[in-house]
């Protein structure tokens, strides 16, 4: 944080300057990506200014909190805190008040800059895909029909809920089924040991990290992923997978709500921890009894990916969104997300 504020700070002068010398139509800040943290590009006046894809706004539910470690509450209090005294920031408010145009990346993220003073504000995910790597993903094959295997990629931290999806899937009594886990970090110890007292060591598999191409390998042997994070801003492997015709299983929450939709996976609301294990369960038990319904899904999140999050159309939009902050051009037909 004190390195980002001194790289902002110091940032002012030299685009005062730049702007003399070019005069800018528009200026946009790009990163870091966060909705708590000021913007060197606010001190240009009357230079329209465009704020993000920004995320920040996400959090996990404080009824969520219980399930974490003693770390994990640490953790989640920290960055509370912190969001609550970036509020009250001379510099934040600031940047709020000169945003054009703010693209918030997550819903929750959009509430909060509302809240924080932007007078407009439109849903941009930060994420995207290449087309060549569409291409890549469409060749992953179709999975074994049996067993039925769930996948889950990423750091192994408390706030990405991989216990939420291990407590399910016990409670799913789906006993031919496998579920593999593939990162690392420092909540990996906690789960294997989770899923021993689960009775689940002989179904759940830990890989580790693993090179991208492994990755990609092992995903042409699964059905669906599952991705119980509580605040992700926009995560690729929720795309990589829709891309490659997994469906997905979400909380409702952050930028998996935004990516995935009713048609391309299935979203669990978060009230409660009992209520998210129990409605996850259900929704694999769906997922594995149904083999029609996942290549419906599959399908579906590979037609969403090729149309909103391919980074040409990407760039597309927001060409559209900064030409029409400039004054150039009238109200942009469609956002990017919907």
């Amino acid at each position: 944080q004190f390195y980002y504020y001194l790289w902002q700070l110091t940032a002012i002068p030299l685009v005062r300057r730049l702007h003399r010398e070019v005069g800018f139509d528009v200026v946009h800040h790009v990163t870091f990506g966060k909705c708590w943290a000021p913007s060197a590009l606010a001190f240009l006046d009357g230079v329209p200014f465009v704020w993000g894809p920004v995320g920040g706004g996400e959090f996990a539910p404080l009824a969520l909190w219980c399930t974490f470690g003693l770390s994990g509450i640490a953790y989640e209090t920290v960055r509370t805190a912190a969001r609550f005294l970036a509020a009250l920031d001379p510099l934040v408010r600031l940047t709020t008040r000169r945003a054009s145009l703010a693209l918030a990346s997550a819903p929750e993220t959009a509430v909060r800059l509302k809240r924080l003073g932007v007078k407009r504000v439109e849903m941009m995910p930060q994420l995207a895909l290449p087309p060549e790597e569409i291409e890549v993903l469409s060749y992953v094959p179709p999975p074994p029909a049996a067993p039925v295997r769930f996948l889950s990629v990423g750091r192994l931290l408390h706030w990405k809920g991989f216990h939420l999806g291990l407590k399910a899937f016990a409670r799913s009594g789906l006993n031919d089924v496998e579920c593999w886990i593939v990162g690392e970090g420092p909540e990996r110890r906690r789960l294997e040991a989770l899923a021993r007292r689960l009775g689940l060591a002989d179904r759940v598999r830990f890989f580790g990290q693993l090179p991208r191409q492994r990755v990609l390998e092992l995903l042409g042997q699964v059905h669906a992923l599952i991705h119980p994070s509580l605040h992700d801003q926009s995560p690729t492997v929720c795309l990589e997978a829709m891309a490659a015709g997994r469906p997905v299983i979400c909380l409702d929450l952050g930028g998996p709500a935004v990516q995935v939709t009713e048609e391309s996976g299935i979203k669990v609301p978060a009230r409660s921890p009992s209520q998210v294990v129990s409605d996850l369960a259900a929704a694999m038990q769906m997922l594995a009894s149904d083999p029609d319904l996942r290549a419906r899904m599959g399908e579906r999140g590979r037609r969403r990916v090729e149309e909103h999050f391919l980074w040409p159309v990407k760039a597309d939009s927001l060409t559209r969104w900064l030409i029409q902050v400039a004054g150039k051009l009238e109200e942009p037909k469609e956002a990017t997300a919907r």
